[in-house]
């Protein structure tokens, strides 16, 4: 067997058989934020961007694309979510957005909870580019990973 799940012995693309793996319960977060100019912040944070609540928008975004992770990622299985979640947070000069992914299944939802990180923070720069186009996205991770064979995983408490 090759040493990655998405080759076959020739070195052929292919999708992972996950039929004869048991469903268990599984999670992953992801996080990633956006740097920013002081007057795009502030619109943020206020409510008061040209195209309207920025933070809203990028929820449902991040939420859809989680959903809509197995037709955007090549190999990815389509999967039939328990939960995502999609929360932000006020840093200095930048938006943080972690995402959080869930179900009881026979694969793992580290791509999902990614996908919903990366479509939330795309979401706010196409909501506040009038006021800043040079926003940066930065530092999307995964943060960990509970449940299938390889069990718990943490990213190191170091920042990107």
């Amino acid at each position: 067997m090759s040493r990655l799940t998405h080759l076959d012995d020739e070195g052929q693309a292919r999708m992972v058989d996950v039929g004869g793996k048991p469903a268990t319960a599984r999670k992953a977060v992801a996080t990633g934020r956006i740097r920013m100019s002081a007057p795009a912040l502030a619109a943020i944070r206020e409510g008061d961007a040209p195209k309207g609540d920025v933070l809203a928008a990028a929820r449902i975004a991040g939420i859809m694309a989680a959903k809509k992770t197995g037709e955007l990622i090549p190999l990815c299985h389509p999967l039939a979510l328990d939960a995502v979640t999609v929360d932000f947070a006020f840093e200095e000069g930048a938006v943080r957005t972690t995402a959080t992914a869930s179900l009881t299944g026979k694969t793992g939802v580290e791509m999902e909870a990614m996908t919903a990180a990366f479509v939330a923070l795309l979401t706010i720069y196409d909501m506040a580019k009038a006021i800043d186009k040079a926003m940066v996205i930065e530092g999307v991770r995964l943060l960990s990973k509970s449940g299938g064979k390889s069990g718990e995983w943490h990213a190191p408490d170091v920042e990107p």
